[in-house]
């Protein structure tokens, strides 16, 4: 019992991370039909510019409390990958929006190794370890043990959760975006301006991914030039187990996905004596994915609906 509650306050912190991700590659698609590959280096260089910054105010500024250190960190880092989203949309992606789909299919991946490569120039390619600036002593619940950052990542997920959803549905940018992925010509034609939507559309995502590359580096304590990758990968399967295109199934998948890695690996590695858990944890992601797209291709909250005119 102490072991599943473990693995549940694992999954719903993993969870987290990978549903805020998944947001941002759900509402881009949902907007253009388009997976943004690159969306796990934008994770990586909101990470590694909060990586930067810190290391920056730890050295000037001494006597700053950790946690505003982080916040600050956090603000500027959005900033400048939000600014990085909005340029690799308008120069990458908006030349390619009428060309079929496997042109920016191509691009999106070109941009990813592209993105990898600049950041292994910029920051080298030795991992690099990620401060700990708030207090890591862990908390009991009934068996299991929870750390302070692992309380800030739920937080902050519940908070980002919450103002995104007020966003889309009480504002009228998420009017304007409903309407844009209801139907981009038509939008247009009641005042919308489709090309403003979805530069929006990328900016909030990358804020997203941000938040969450700086709750994994502060969850596992590294950043490099690669690890955006997999998180990517897992998160852009967690939005299609829930449903591509669909908010609440993103939040769904992400959840769901943390839960059943976590659970999954470990257990296995109770099993085997901790030899299996970690090594076969990614493969589950994956299993999931092959089994959702088998019995439902259209993910746990998807609807199938016929392609726009």
């Amino acid at each position: 019992m102490d072991i599943l509650l473990q693995q549940i306050i694992n999954g719903l912190v993993l969870g987290s991370m990978y549903a805020l991700v998944a947001l941002g590659y759900t509402m881009v698609y949902g907007i253009i039909n388009l997976i943004n590959f690159a969306h796990g280096e934008v994770l990586m260089v909101g990470a590694l510019t909060s990586w930067t910054l810190i290391g920056w105010m730890q050295e000037a500024m001494p006597g700053l409390p950790g946690w505003l250190i982080l916040l600050v960190a956090m603000l500027i880092s959005c900033v400048v990958a939000a600014s990085l989203n909005f340029v690799i949309e308008k120069v990458a992606y908006r030349p390619l929006r009428n060309s079929p789909k496997l042109a920016p299919l191509i691009t999106a991946i070109g941009m990813s190794i592209l993105l990898q490569t600049l950041a292994m120039i910029i920051w080298k390619p030795n991992p690099k370890p990620y401060p700990t600036l708030l207090p890591n002593t862990p908390i009991d619940l009934a068996g299991a043990v929870i750390t302070p950052t692992q309380i800030m990542i739920l937080g902050l997920t519940a908070v980002s959760l919450a103002v995104l959803t007020w966003l889309v549905n009480h504002t009228r940018l998420g009017r304007a975006m409903r309407a844009t992925a209801e139907n981009p010509r038509v939008a247009g034609l009641m005042g919308v301006k489709p090309d403003m939507v979805i530069s929006a559309t990328f900016v909030i995502g990358a804020v997203l991914a941000t938040i969450a590359g700086m709750m994994y580096a502060s969850n596992y304590g590294t950043v490099q030039h690669s690890m955006g990758f997999l998180p990517g990968l897992k998160a852009f399967t967690a939005a299609v187990f829930g449903g591509i295109g669909n908010l609440a199934g993103a939040v769904v998948g992400g959840i769901l996905l943390g839960l059943i890695e976590s659970i999954g690996a470990g257990y296995i590695g109770d099993l085997t004596g901790g030899v299996l858990g970690s090594h076969y944890a990614d493969i589950f992601a994956f299993i999931v994915l092959i089994v959702v797209l088998t019995l439902r291709p259209s993910g746990l909250l998807g609807e199938r609906v016929a392609d726009r005119a």
